[in-house]
């Protein structure tokens, strides 16, 4: 049984729904969080509509704050509690994504997850997992999951831009070239790196400006 995810949405300034991008936050976060990623992006990307659905669990101690799956060395979870929060959490995500292109009558090819942090996991393990390819991923500070599996499991590989803070003191930086790695393993021949400098566990502007540029070249835009 999927649960509904809600989600916060912030119009195309063009007022014509051509792309979208999913905002996928990290832990203890939520949707609105991350949605003001939409002021600076938006400019550039004016037919893109831009979502940013919260986790389906919500994290006791952290209000207004959501997890997409436990972490056991934050909260103290078994990791067979951490592995089937990743497997209800990718379902509830699948149905989110399914139910959203048919809501805005786009394709696959018309859609870009932009994950942060336990966002971009998520992003990492269910788009590969999906038959049709979408436009692509962007993988902001976050890390690969079950990357033995991904050989095995994979069905579609949409190009991958992975961006980590050098200073990551959250999620080792050294997630990205793990990453990159098991992306090229599985098959993978569209993957780019950006290393953002000085930077900790964050967004930065050259990682934004990188990402805006990735996404305007996979949608078609650039």
């Amino acid at each position: 049984m999927t649960r509904v995810l809600h989600s916060e949405r912030r119009e195309p300034k063009s007022g014509t729904t051509r792309s979208v991008v999913v905002l996928l936050h990290g832990y203890g976060a939520n949707g609105a969080d991350l949605l003001g990623l939409a002021d600076p992006l938006g400019e550039h990307l004016p037919d893109t509509l831009f979502v940013a659905p919260d986790a389906p669990e919500s994290i006791p101690g952290y209000p207004g704050g959501y997890q997409w799956f436990p972490i056991p060395w934050i909260d103290n979870s078994s990791e067979e509690e951490a592995e089937r929060g990743l497997l209800a959490a990718s379902d509830d995500l699948n149905a989110y994504l399914d139910a959203l292109m048919v809501d805005e009558d786009v394709l696959p090819e018309q859609v870009v997850l932009f994950g942060f942090s336990q966002g971009t996991m998520m992003a990492l393990h269910v788009a590969p997992r999906r038959e049709d390819e979408v436009a692509g991923i962007v993988a902001f500070s976050g890390r690969l999951l079950r990357p033995e599996l991904l050989a095995d499991e994979v069905v579609s590989r949409p190009p991958v831009l992975l961006v980590h803070g050098d200073a990551d003191d959250v999620v080792p930086p050294q997630s990205l070239p793990q990453a990159a790695e098991a992306l090229q393993g599985a098959g993978w021949t569209d993957v780019y790196a950006h290393v953002m400098k000085g930077t900790a566990h964050g967004i930065a502007p050259d990682g934004l400006q990188v990402a805006l540029a990735f996404m305007a070249d996979k949608l078609g835009l650039g």
